[in-house]
This record gives C-alpha cells, structure tokens and sequence, in this order.
C-alpha cells in the first residue's frame, strides 16, 4: 500500500495514495451538482425542521415535539378529508331519506349506497343479537332465508325496523304475545304435551301417532286463530310457520313443550327513534337484500 499520491497514467486524475493489490484509488472529487443538492437539502432539512411538526422533547414528564409554524397534523388533514367525505354523503343521504324505497332500488347509485350503509348499519346496531352475517341465533331470526314472522316486503321490513317487536315505548310497535298455555292454565300438562306432538307431526317429527291424534283437537281449539289451520302462520300476527322445519327456539320436543308451556314474546329495539330515517331506509334495503326479501 502506498501512501504518496501519484498521477494516473490513464486518466490523469491524481490518486489518493491508497494501493491495494496494485490496484490505486483515483482522487475524483464529486460533481458540483451533486455537493449543491446535498447543501441545498440541508438547507430545505432545517426549515423543515422549522416548519413541519419534528423534533421530539421531554417536558414536565412526558414527551413532546414541536408544533411547527404552520400547524400541519395528520389529524387535521384526516379530519378534513372526513368532512368532505361526510359533505358528499349528507347530499346523497336526503335523496334516500326523501325517495319511496321502491324507487331506491331502481336507482343504481343511490341503492349502492344504501346498501353500504345499510350494511355499516347493520353492524354497528343488528349484529349483536343477528349476528355478523345476519344469520341468527337461538331466539333471533335468521334473516337470509325466506321465513319471516312479520313479512319479508320493503314495507314489512321497515314498520319493523321502525317500531320494533313488543317495544313497550313505541305507540305502533308490532304487538302479539303467545299465551303461556299451562302457566295461565289453559291447558293440562297432558293437552301441552299432545299438542306439542301435533306441532311436531306438521313438519314430519312426531314419535307418538296416538298423542298427535288427540293434539290435533287440542290444536283446533286453542292455536288455529293464530297459526292458522294448516300451522302455516300469519305474518300480520308474527305467527310462525310450524310446517317448514325452521326453528326460532329450537324443534325438539322439550323446547316445544317448553314453548306451549311458557310462551315467547321476544322483544326488538324499536329503530325509528334512534337512527336518521335515511339510516333506516338503508338498513331495510340490506336486510331486503339479504335474500329472504319478499
């Protein structure tokens, strides 16, 4: 390695003085564009500094940065792209809240929107009880098939959405209680188990011929206005079908006995005091779409 500086042969640029292997770093100063950048960049990182939000410092037990002269935050700028974002929609939100849901449905735009919302809504409000994908559980309806307790039609869905389901506070809530058949004495405890063997006899499940014979008469007299003859329901009496093999609190034959004995009366939130009625429209159209919609 040598260490006096000598003039390349080649180009005629002076070497450094390192040598390794016989190989000799040439002298090349960098380009003046290059140093100019690099000087102006720590120009522009020192009013940047001045500026923008950037340096960090502890202070009266926690920690801090400065706030630069323009106030710039990200917050801010996530904030105003919010009220933008909220401007737009306030627009689109009256032509939904002020259009017949039918006409919705026929407008591309406008029902791409609601459904999104709708479906925000749903989740933010529905899924606690529904479930995520509106699929129900033990005492809450599925809402993607085809049965429905109260009607499946736009309109159906938004008095209930609306007013709720035995919704103490609201004047026009969906009203109708199934009575408690053997609490109230209406029934022995033997008519309660014979007409459970009925009910179960209607979608094919009976185990006791005998009993669903003498059910039927018990059924005749104490079910029909409600159920109707056939045990297919009716919906203006949030009557359910007890043909189709589609459950709310179970079909075994202890929950029926349990549900004949007891009654149900499940209880939904009424919507329309709570939520915008554009709010409302948009969670009838997903629902509606779901695909149990009538």
């Amino acid at each position: 390695m040598s260490d006096h500086p000598i003039k390349d042969d080649v180009s005629g640029v002076d070497t450094t003085g390192h040598e390794w292997d016989g190989i000799r770093e040439l002298n090349n100063p960098l380009p003046k564009w290059w140093i100019y950048t690099f000087y102006a960049c720590i120009a522009w990182a020192a009013v940047y500094w001045v500026v923008m939000p950037a340096w960090p410092y502890f202070w009266d037990g926690a920690w801090h940065h400065t706030k630069g002269v323009i106030g710039y935050t990200q917050r801010n700028e996530v904030g105003n792209e919010l009220k933008l974002v909220a401007a737009g929609r306030a627009e689109v939100m009256k032509q939904i809240a002020a259009m017949p849901l039918q006409d919705i449905v026929k407008n591309d735009n406008l029902m791409e929107v609601a459904l999104a919302g709708g479906k925000a809504a749903f989740g933010d409000n529905c899924a606690p009880c529904h479930g995520s994908g509106a699929q129900g559980s033990k005492g809450f309806p599925n809402l993607n098939d085809d049965d429905w307790l109260w009607g499946g039609t736009l309109s159906d869905i938004e008095t209930t959405v609306t007013h709720g389901i035995r919704w103490e506070t609201d004047a026009d809530t969906r009203e109708n209680m199934m009575p408690r058949f053997l609490d109230d004495s209406i029934l022995k405890s033997d008519e309660v188990n014979d007409v459970a063997e009925y009910v179960l006899s209607l979608s094919g499940h009976s185990t006791d011929a005998a009993a669903a014979g003498r059910g039927g008469a018990v059924f005749a007299k104490n079910c029909v206005a409600c159920h109707g003859a056939d045990g297919k329901g009716n919906q203006k009496l949030g009557a359910p079908n007890l043909t189709d093999q589609i459950w709310l609190y179970g079909g075994d034959k202890a929950t029926v006995v349990e549900t004949i004995s007891h009654g149900r009366g499940g209880v939904m939130p009424a919507w329309g005091g709570r939520l915008a009625p554009a709010t409302i429209k948009e969670l009838v159209l997903y629902v509606h779409s779901l695909g149990g919609g009538q």
